[in-house]
């Protein structure tokens, strides 16, 4: 999922939220094609909804469990998946009607009590690789009738009705899964399309077709995901047929080069994901606070970041100038406002000279050679030549393990600078903002407090009027460009390599990020 992990206790919010009268679309279709084969890069943790937080374990999971509220395709506002409709009864109490004659795929009930159990077993659970911070502002969750109340900490939370379409979540069996410990992956049940067939731990992941889903029938009736420790190996599978989906991970010269094979196809869709250089706001170089935003506010008018997205993405990733996604409420482009959109040696030379700072400056930056992807290498060795090539840096670049390297980050004593990328646990621009700059719920380790940025992070998440969130928003991202703790590298495309006669992939690359099996046909 992220590198980082979003989320600490939301400020108080305002006024009321509610999805009530919206409907999920479910049409009973029936199956087109019977397998299909999706390779992938990415790893398990776990099946259990309790046990995993990342982005390799949501994507099977989203095929196997639904949820109170989800997204349709290609919108970003949760509408209702097992509820019949969502709403708050008061500023802490927020209740969802569940829908009547629901049932997992073993034929157990679907009830209030299930969904009660679900949630509580996440935060009873509390597993160091799950999803449990994501509800931090639950105080409670308990069933009336056949509704299920939530009592929240903090007033009007506008990103709960997001939070339950993530992670946190996926409705489990009462009757079948612990309440105290992870079940077994092989063993899962869930109401979603599709359910296990087979899976053995880390291997071969079957899933077959969920008969007795409310949702959207599946147009596959067996998907078989198989995971893969090298994208070389991925690309020869699917050049040779071997799979049907590259899905995660192929590098950008891969992507390029079977753009060529008239027998497959590529399709790209909004990635969601945010690559990043973070400064530690302590450790890094300036002998005052005054240079040490001198120095960051420098780099950020250095960093090239369409050659980044040229040279070594090949149109994979685009220029990220904040770290809200283009389409998202209130995103703008801030850092090519405060900074321009290309790089200026000149006002990089002047800020530092203004501050004091002798020059070359000495800046280490550490990146890390395993957890983003192959072209890592190249992306800071070019990040490198941008800034050394002004004169007024000299780079001292290093890359470590992702295992070694998640241990150094800390606000104290932490790596002066180092890369980080972002992933989102739910379609909303507070995931982003929060974990990127709250001093209280960021997750970026950098030492970075302000009270005017706490204020507006307050403020965006309170504000039940839209245009009064926007704008809170927009304002976060110019004071935050200013600060510069974070400097926006690039945004991901989310890319797909398929059989030529594979249909249905422009159907799930959306802004949703949620890659949906059920959609793909051959």
């Amino acid at each position: 999922m992220h590198s980082f992990r979003a989320l600490g206790a939301l400020a108080v919010l305002g006024t009321t939220v509610a999805l009530a009268g919206c409907t999920a679309a479910s049409d009973g279709g029936s199956a087109a094609s019977d397998r299909l084969v999706i390779g992938t890069t990415d790893s398990t943790v776990s099946l259990d909804p309790a046990g995993a937080w990342d982005r390799g374990s949501f994507t099977p999971q989203n095929q196997i469990y639904q949820h109170l509220l989800t997204y349709e395709d290609g919108d970003t506002t949760p509408v209702p998946e097992i509820a019949e409709a969502c709403d708050y009864d008061s500023a802490t109490t927020y209740r969802c009607s569940i829908k009547p004659d629901l049932t997992f795929s073993n034929g157990d009930e679907l009830t209030a009590s299930d969904v009660v159990f679900s949630f509580q077993r996440v935060l009873d659970i509390a597993a160091d690789t799950g999803p449990s911070p994501l509800l931090a502002n639950m105080e409670s969750v308990a069933q009336d009738g056949d509704d299920v109340v939530f009592t929240l900490a903090v007033p009007n939370d506008q990103t709960w009705p997001s939070v339950l379409t993530s992670m946190a979540g996926p409705i489990v069996d009462e009757e079948v899964f612990p309440a105290d410990a992870l079940l077994e992956d092989a063993d899962v049940i869930g109401s979603g399309p599709y359910a296990v067939g087979s899976y053995e731990d880390g291997g071969l992941l079957q899933l077959t077709a969920n008969a007795s889903s409310s949702g959207t029938a599946p147009k596959t009736a067996e998907v078989v995901l198989k995971p893969y420790t090298s994208s070389t190996n991925l690309r020869l599978d699917v050049e040779n047929g071997a799979v049907d989906v590259a899905y995660r991970s192929l590098t950008a010269t891969d992507i390029e080069d079977l753009k060529g094979n008239s027998d497959l196809q590529v399709v790209d869709g909004p990635g969601g994901s945010v690559r990043f250089l973070t400064f530690n706001v302590n450790t890094q170089p300036g002998g005052s606070a005054e240079q040490k935003l001198a120095i960051r506010q420098a780099v950020a008018s250095l960093v090239d970041r369409q050659e980044l997205a040229d040279q070594v993405y090949r149109g994979t990733y685009a220029p990220a100038y904040s770290v809200v996604l283009d389409g998202q409420l209130g995103a703008t482009e801030a850092f090519s406002d405060v900074y321009g959109a290309a790089p200026d040696a000149a006002k990089a030379a002047s800020i530092l000279a203004a501050a004091g700072v002798s020059t070359p400056v000495t800046l280490p930056i550490q990146y890390t050679s395993d957890h983003y992807g192959p072209d890592s290498d190249q992306e800071y060795a070019l990040i490198e030549s941008q800034l050394e090539a002004s004169g007024l840096f000299s780079v001292e670049l290093q890359s470590t393990e992702w295992t070694s390297y998640v241990t150094q980050l800390s606000p104290d004593s932490g790596y002066p600078a180092y890369q980080l990328g972002f992933f989102p646990d739910y379609p909303d621009p507070d995931n982003f903002l929060r974990a990127a700059y709250s001093s209280t719920g960021a997750s970026v380790a950098n030492g970075y407090s302000d009270p005017e940025v706490d204020a507006l992070i307050d403020t965006e998440a309170t504000a039940t009027d839209q245009d009064a969130r926007a704008a809170a928003i927009e304002q976060l991202q110019m004071v935050t460009a200013t600060d510069a703790p974070i400097i926006p590298l690039l945004q991901g495309r989310e890319t797909v390599v398929a059989a030529a006669g594979v249909t249905g992939l422009e159907d799930t690359l959306d802004a949703t990020y949620l890659f949906r099996f059920g959609a793909l046909a051959k």
